[in-house]
């Protein structure tokens, strides 16, 4: 199956509205419809400031890099873009476009409800 996987990026402790910004993203998209969307925190990173984030004992929490998923179709996609920039959402993103599906049985079974 043919789709968009897009991808978010921020800080972890990044608030919208008192919420933590990857969890409000979440739920604006599961709002919207789209089927699933996973957030990962990273170990290490750094932002266009050039500023080096990483896991250490004497870190601050909240510091580290989040990104956040979706698998989608471009539709979806374009809603969720859409929806970020009526809310004055301000987030790096990337988009490409994905070939997906689902394993199984010894055969890759394209499906699922986009």
């Amino acid at each position: 199956m043919a789709g968009t996987i897009l991808r978010f990026f921020m800080q972890e402790a990044e608030r919208r509205r008192g919420e933590l910004l990857f969890e409000w993203l979440l739920e604006e998209a599961k709002r919207l419809g789209v089927p699933g969307g996973s957030a990962f925190r990273a170990v290490a990173g750094y932002g266009r400031n050039g500023v080096l984030h990483e896991q250490t004992f004497f870190e601050l929490a909240g510091q580290l890099p989040v990104e956040v998923v979706f698998v989608t179709s471009a539709e979806h996609a374009d809603r969720l873009l859409e929806r970020l920039s009526e809310q004055g959402v301000v987030l790096f993103f990337a988009r490409s476009e994905a070939q997906f599906g689902v394993t199984g049985a010894g055969k890759v079974q394209g499906g699922g409800d986009l």
